[in-house]
């Protein structure tokens, strides 16, 4: 029996690159707080995605992708500051790179199926869930109502 994240593509295709990912950081001599931050944001591109597709509501999936999402823009910084910071060359990075556009790709696809808008400010990147955020601030004042009477001082 397989579990259902483990059909998705895109999980597939996280879990390539933490193995890619751990090759590279095996291989980089130099120690850096990076090398900590790609193995923990890389790994938390894989785990969103399975626990956002295991969740009911459209919103939390939805959060969990976007979670998912700015692990892997994290882990692009992460390789950016390897570039920066010498510990490998530009050459090095580029298929971690080309991993990291195709899930953010396919993050942004599962988000607007699920309904959420996604901004094209940038062509590849910049997603903005401002359905999830209307739904919170309404679920904040359907909270507020009907509670009890609100004294001066500010208390119920």
């Amino acid at each position: 029996m397989s579990f259902h994240h483990e059909r998705l593509t895109v999980y597939q295709r996280a879990l390539v690159f933490a193995g890619w990912s751990q090759t590279l950081i095996e291989v980089i001599s130099k120690k850096t707080s990076t090398r900590d931050h790609l193995e923990r944001a890389g790994d938390s591109i894989a785990l969103n995605i399975a626990e956002g597709n295991g969740k009911f509501s459209r919103r939390d999936r939805a959060r969990f992708f976007q979670i998912a999402h700015g692990s892997a823009l994290e882990s692009a910084a992460c390789l950016d500051l390897f570039i920066a910071r010498r510990c490998c060359e530009p050459r090095a990075i580029v298929e971690g790179k080309a991993l990291l556009e195709e899930i953010v790709r396919m993050l942004f696809k599962l988000l607007d199926t699920l309904g959420c808008r996604i901004a094209e400010a940038s062509p590849e990147y910049c997603v903005e869930i401002e359905e999830i955020e209307e739904e919170k601030e309404e679920e904040k004042k359907v909270e507020g109502r009907g509670r009890g009477k609100r004294s001066r001082r500010g208390g119920y």
